[in-house]
């Protein structure tokens, strides 16, 4: 059905389409102000969609986007983000396991928030590049995952943050095969588990950060 609706309430369109395995094409959602946990689960594990509507929203709520298209695994292009200041877990796990995406989306904002990006492209096994990521101030758990399992990524980007929080890059690029260097890794204020595991099992990487200044 259409989906006209433009003022959302709190997990209004929650697992709405969770398991629809035959579902190839989603309606357009065209609300610019979000809602908590709105988009919860929305087309979880709709393995046979092959478009994403447009997402206009600016202006975001917690987990309003968490894992809405996780297990979308023939989805290869991901929409726009434009939002400009996250909030709670507001992408996590939205792109796990979407196997066939091939691009991300681009993520300008330099205001994170706690789990904003966490699990976001978790095994995204088709991705090559990921985006740029330019915010200078990190959130708790804020790339946690991020990229974990994307086995074609060869290219990193780049982290200018100088002071660090608590496991904010735990895992990034675990299992990111394809990985032949890493980013110049800049901080000189860390925190607990800020760097654990962050290239666990990157079994092609020949290059490490020349400095560690901490």
């Amino acid at each position: 059905p259409e989906l006209p609706a433009t003022i959302l309430k709190n997990a209004c369109y929650c697992d709405m389409f969770s398991g629809c395995s035959s579902l190839i094409i989603a309606p357009k959602l065209p609300a610019t102000k979000l809602a908590v946990s709105c988009y919860f689960d929305m087309f979880l594990n709709c393995c046979n969609l092959i478009s994403a509507p447009d997402l206009p929203a600016t202006k975001l709520e917690d987990l309003c986007y968490y894992r809405m298209f996780e297990g979308c695994s023939k989805l290869s292009i991901a929409p726009n983000l434009p939002a400009t200041n996250l909030v709670q877990a507001c992408y996590q796990g939205m792109f796990k396991g979407c196997s066939n995406l091939n691009a991300a989306p681009e993520l300008p904002t330099t205001n994170l928030a706690n789990l904003c990006y966490a699990f976001m492209f978790y095994d995204c096994s088709s991705l090559t590049e990921a985006p740029r990521l330019p915010a200078t101030i990190l959130a708790k758990d804020c790339y946690l995952r991020m990229f974990y399992g994307c086995s074609n990524l060869n290219v990193a980007p780049q982290l200018p943050a100088t002071t660090l929080t608590e496991s904010c890059y735990y895992g990034m690029f675990s299992n990111c095969s394809s990985l032949t260097s890493v980013p110049e890794l800049p901080a000189t204020t860390l925190a607990s588990s800020c760097y654990s595991s962050m290239f666990y099992d990157c079994t092609n990487l020949t290059t490490a950060p020349s400095d560690l200044p901490a």
